[in-house]
């Protein structure tokens, strides 16, 4: 497989798959910016080997053509951001968008709208009535896949070489991010910069870890990452759980957890997890205590308790002091570090202390103690902003269901359709 390193994009134009799916507020204003600013290396190295990028990416979850979920949203600050005037297309499969590819010179660069606004980028059928019967379904499906093809190739036609830097919608077999890359030759397709790193990363810490490896796995619900921890027990050295599906695993071992958040038809779940951990001499760390709150509110009453003694009518949302110091202790000692999902609700400030001594933690296993980190997840990214230590890491991922997908064990279709695995 070639790498962008050793191509040389002069006189080329290339189709680049991108992740500009940033968030907006109400008067269209980018809030959050890291995703545009991770495809800058790729886009750069094409302008300065005098190549044409044709910036290809999504925004939002438009049902057809929806104002709001326009790119053009964003063209002023991607010019910015690259150096260069880029062109906007209005449309990514019109007569336009080919002219203006066609006519692009060797470092001019064109951003084409929203791909979703067409259902082929998706390939699934829109527009069904809700009692539509299921051959009705599989007309409409056939049909999408049918005029997907054409799509796709459209959008080849723009280019001589193709590169995929959207990791974030790398378990996604569109046309942008898998089927395209089919008409393209070996030579002529390659992953990004930053998708490239995100393949790397997860597969240096999921393939050839140094011991100890420690995953550091919160959020909600145990259901949202059973695939991910159960991955992952035969690759730890340590597994710590944290956020709100701790309290499943102490509510299956007995423990009173209160109004605290809980899956119950998830508990014999729990307890396997806890065996299968045991069988492989994993050490499952949970916190031994817990900060409650009598609401999940910002402003709610705050008492630190045993985290399996909560009282009725309070609620688990943050480790306690005994918790960090539990999870402190194991992340300082580890040469491995995987962090998705926060130990509380960071949110809430009177309940975000844990996630900062999480997040610091791990900044010091980093800078101090050499270990490699890898912080990925969408709450975990907040986190490390939040707290300011996302320079002090060894990489944050920009992928959310990606991510999770790849420490699964999956095969990413994006990833597939250029490398061939």
């Amino acid at each position: 497989m070639i790498t962008i390193d050793k191509f040389n994009f002069s006189g080329k134009k290339v189709f680049v798959r991108v992740d500009f799916n940033v968030p907006l507020d109400a008067n269209f204003n980018i809030t959050d910016d890291t995703r545009i600013v991770a495809a800058m290396p790729t886009l750069k190295k094409i302008i300065a080997d005098g190549g044409s990028p044709i910036i290809a990416s999504h925004l939002g979850r438009p049902k057809g053509v929806e104002d709001k979920y326009s790119l053009k949203h964003i063209l002023a600050h991607v010019s910015k951001l690259l150096g260069v005037d880029v062109q906007f297309a209005n449309d990514c499969v019109g007569e336009e968008a080919g002219a203006k590819a066609a006519a692009l010179q060797p470092g001019e660069a064109l951003l084409l709208e929203n791909l979703r606004f067409y259902a082929e980028e998706e390939g699934k059928p829109r527009g069904l009535k809700e009692d539509a019967t299921d051959d009705e379904k599989a007309a409409a499906k056939k049909a999408v896949k049918e005029s997907q093809k054409e799509f796709t190739k459209t959008l080849a036609s723009y280019a001589d070489v193709y590169v995929n830097d959207a990791f974030g919608t790398a378990h996604r077999a569109h046309a942008s991010t898998a089927l395209i890359a089919d008409l393209f030759t070996a030579e002529n397709k390659m992953f990004g910069y930053l998708l490239q790193k995100e393949v790397d990363s997860v597969e240096r810490i999921m393939k050839a870890p140094t011991a100890p490896f420690t995953a550091i796995i919160g959020g909600a619900k145990v259901s949202s990452k059973i695939e991910v921890i159960e991955n992952l027990l035969d690759k730890v050295d340590n597994l710590i759980i944290g956020g709100g599906m701790a309290f499943t695993f102490i509510k299956a071992q007995g423990g009173k957890i209160g109004n605290s958040l809980v899956e119950d038809d998830k508990l014999e779940l729990a307890l396997e997890i806890i065996a299968k951990a045991k069988k492989n001499n994993v050490n499952l760390v949970i916190a031994s205590d817990a900060v409650c709150g009598d609401a999940f509110s910002a402003d709610a009453n705050v008492q630190t308790v045993e985290a399996d003694q909560i009282p009725d009518g309070w609620m688990g949302l943050d480790i306690g002091p005994k918790g960090e110091k539990e999870f402190t202790d194991v992340i300082l000692k580890s040469k491995t570090i995987l962090w998705n999902g926060p130990a509380g609700v960071f949110e809430f400030d009177k309940f975000a202390h844990g996630s900062k001594v999480v997040t610091e933690a791990i900044a010091e296993a980093t800078q101090k103690n050499g270990a490699f980190s890898l912080v990925g997840g969408g709450d975990s990214v907040a986190c490390v902003n939040k707290f300011g230590m996302a320079e002090k890491v060894s990489y944050v991922s920009t992928g959310g269901g990606a991510l999770l997908e790849f420490i699964e064990g999956k095969v990413l279709p994006g990833v597939k359709a250029i490398r061939g695995f």
